[in-house]
């Protein structure tokens, strides 16, 4: 029942048009290291940017931003902390989804709830203990002995997935940062140049290639191990550099961000009143290049967890 929910409640663009997520955990890919910092924060400055597919000029306040999404050797450093000081538990959870209640064994923690009017459609988010991880699924790139997590070490640089948003969003206060708004997400993405009148569609510029980012049929270096489906890439993997012949674009943002477009969706930090559905902004390595434009969002219930999903902070 609960793998038949999740597969329910796929991202609705993305997968209406693929199918079902895909199985990426038959394949053990080589390490590769693209030599970017994950530890790294850029500054986005206040001030006005297009925003949208049709350019609405939008005011920000600074900020600052993660470069990378945060990777599954961050992820696991911060359970072993949360762990340690008693922050999260592991063990079975209730996870609900508007009239389901089914039970998973994984990491979770305590949520104060969002506020609840009531209003068709809306989906209630009660107080109480939320599902982070899932420990026991295919595709988690994390192990756990008992006491301590580990990223496996072929994907301790790929972005942390298989988490849901109150999983990101309690890795981001941990620490004392949020989830980015969609507003500040966008900014980071796209700055704030504009030709002829536009915004730019994509981080880089007006134009995608093949190995400007990680998307559905990109062919890019791990595609050739996973076919066209595809699999996480490095976190800044597209940089300019040549990994066993496969020459990537350099693609970051106009703020020096990677992975913007493409690799996995990010979850968004908005809790739109009436609805607490979770936004997410950037496509991922199973999206076509169309769901890599700037202005594209999607989204999902905060319980909702998938192989194509991660996050960053800000601050």
């Amino acid at each position: 029942m609960k793998r038949t929910l999740f597969i329910l409640t796929l991202l609705a663009l993305t997968l209406a048009a693929c199918g079902t997520a895909p199985s990426i955990g038959a394949i053990t890919p080589p390490f590769v290291d693209p030599g970017i910092d994950p530890e790294s924060w850029a500054v986005v400055p206040a001030g006005v940017f297009p925003y949208g597919q049709h350019d609405h000029m939008t005011e920000v306040n600074g900020y600052e931003i993660m470069v990378t999404d945060v990777t599954n050797e961050q992820y696991a450093r911060f359970l072993n902390e949360a762990l340690a000081d008693g922050t999260i538990q592991v063990g079975e959870v209730e996870v609900e989804a508007g009239e389901l209640v089914w039970r998973e064994t994984g990491v979770y923690g305590a949520y104060p709830g969002d506020p609840f009017n009531g209003y068709e459609h809306e989906e209630e988010i009660k107080a109480g203990n939320k599902l982070y991880i899932a420990t026991t699924i295919e595709g988690l790139r994390l192990t756990f002995d008992g006491t301590q997590f580990a990223a496996i070490h072929e994907y301790s640089n790929h972005p942390m997935t298989m988490v849901t948003w109150f999983g990101a969003n309690a890795y981001c206060q941990y620490y004392g940062w949020r989830l980015p708004t969609e507003i500040e997400w966008e900014k980071a993405a796209r700055g704030t140049e504009l030709v002829n009148g536009h915004g730019l569609p994509y981080p880089w510029g007006e134009h995608i290639e093949r190995n400007n980012a990680n998307y559905y049929s990109s062919f890019d270096l791990f595609e050739k191990m996973f076919g066209k489906l595809g699999n996480t890439t490095p976190v800044g993997f597209f940089n300019g550099k040549t990994y066993d012949g496969y020459a990537t674009l350099d693609s970051t943002s106009p703020y020096g961000l990677y992975d913007m477009a493409g690799n996995v969706w990010q979850w968004m930090g908005d809790d739109y009143p009436d609805q607490h559905y979770r936004m997410m902004r950037g496509g991922s390595f199973y999206t076509y290049e169309v769901d890599l434009r700037v202005w594209k969002n999607n989204s999902a219930g905060p319980q909702y967890y998938s192989p194509q999903v991660g996050f960053r902070c800000a601050r």
